[in-house]
């Protein structure tokens, strides 16, 4: 498992790399679409380990969590067991209570799947939704660069 700044994609700052499995893989031998969630949420949470906050704890101990409002996948191509992928990860907005992920599946230069993942961040006994805290937003910036609170 590798994890570095992607210099294939540039607007990604994170990508992390898995060998596909053979349990993942369906009686074709490709890449079972639901995997791909599965995909997004490991580079999501070494996004998290890289800007320093690793998730739940790193959360939890400012009395937040995270719960996923929406997720979208778009398949270009498929990937096949024993492949060499990587998952690009990058946050490109955070609203007031909501982060979004933007995610590509590749394997070299090739784009496999595309999407987006949009948290809420809520209160974990009420499953409120709240601020996005201070400090995450600022590790988010610094990770990524630029502030995605604000506009483009």
């Amino acid at each position: 498992m590798v994890f570095a700044v992607n210099m294939a994609v540039p607007q990604f700052h994170l990508t992390y790399r898995v060998r596909v499995r053979w349990a993942e893989v369906d009686r074709q031998g490709i890449v079972f679409n639901g995997h791909y969630l599965t995909y997004f949420d490991l580079g999501i949470t070494e996004y998290w380990r890289a800007i320093g906050c690793p998730y739940p704890d790193g959360l939890a101990a400012h009395g937040s969590d995270l719960y996923v409002k929406k997720a979208v996948v778009e398949y270009h191509a498929s990937a096949e067991y024993d492949d060499e992928i990587d998952i690009c990860v990058r946050v490109p907005r955070i609203g007031r209570s909501s982060i979004r992920f933007d995610l590509e599946v590749r394997r070299g230069a090739t784009l496999l799947v595309e999407g987006e993942v949009i948290y809420v961040n809520a209160d974990p006994s009420t499953r409120s939704a709240q601020s996005v805290p201070v400090f995450l937003r600022e590790a988010i910036a610094r990770f990524e660069g630029h502030d995605p609170a604000e506009p483009a």
